[in-house]
């Protein structure tokens, strides 16, 4: 974390929290299809959540990796290695805004700073997971990887029905609806009849 001291209380229980959903198993999957899919330039990190933060905490990686999904021009234009703070958190936003474009939604997203000061590395492995999910299930020959790695994403099943199917089907009644088969109030009786005196 950048220039923070440690953490007491109600605000160390959370962060435990946070730093609770960080899956190394998952960090594994990534980092392969990360070096699969941009190449070995990008090379490896050091395995742990330090490792891969400090891996993609400048925003190259991830910048290759959003321009090696796109098959022609490339959403970001310019990636270049920096040691100034607001530079690697403008190539992460440029990733984010390029990811946005090739279609993860923004409840998928994580923030700048969630990576850069290493506040939220699960909702970074969440994007990137999101990421490769859509890149199965586009399937537009830009993905290098496992397809077992990654869900593909529910498409549109479109039906479409015929005027008389639709009429037969107003005549039904689902179950859902409820049915009242036989029922009666015939034979119900409760406490005493009312003694008029």
């Amino acid at each position: 974390m950048a220039n923070k001291g440690p953490s007491y209380g109600l605000s160390r229980q959370v962060q435990d929290k946070i730093d609770s959903k960080y899956d190394p198993e998952l960090e594994q999957i990534l980092v392969e299809w990360i070096s699969r899919q941009c190449g070995a330039g990008v090379g490896k990190p050091e395995p742990g959540k330090q490792g891969f933060q400090a891996w993609l905490k400048d925003g190259c990686v991830l910048s290759e990796l959003i321009n090696s999904l796109f098959a022609g021009e490339k959403p970001v234009k310019k990636i270049q290695s920096s040691p100034m703070a607001f530079k690697q958190m403008e190539q992460i936003s440029q990733f984010l805004n390029a990811a946005e474009k090739y279609g993860v939604t923004k409840t998928d997203m994580f923030q700048t700073v969630d990576l850069w000061e290493g506040k939220d590395l699960a909702a970074v492995q969440r994007t990137l997971s999101a990421l490769g999910s859509l890149a199965v299930t586009k399937d537009e020959g830009t993905y290098k990887g496992d397809p077992n790695w990654f869900f593909k994403k529910a498409q549109e099943n479109k039906r479409d029905f015929s005027d008389e199917q639709m009429k037969a089907g107003k005549n039904v009644i689902g179950l859902q609806m409820g049915s009242n088969k036989g029922a009666s109030q015939e034979g119900m009786s409760y406490g005493r009849p009312r003694q008029i005196l």
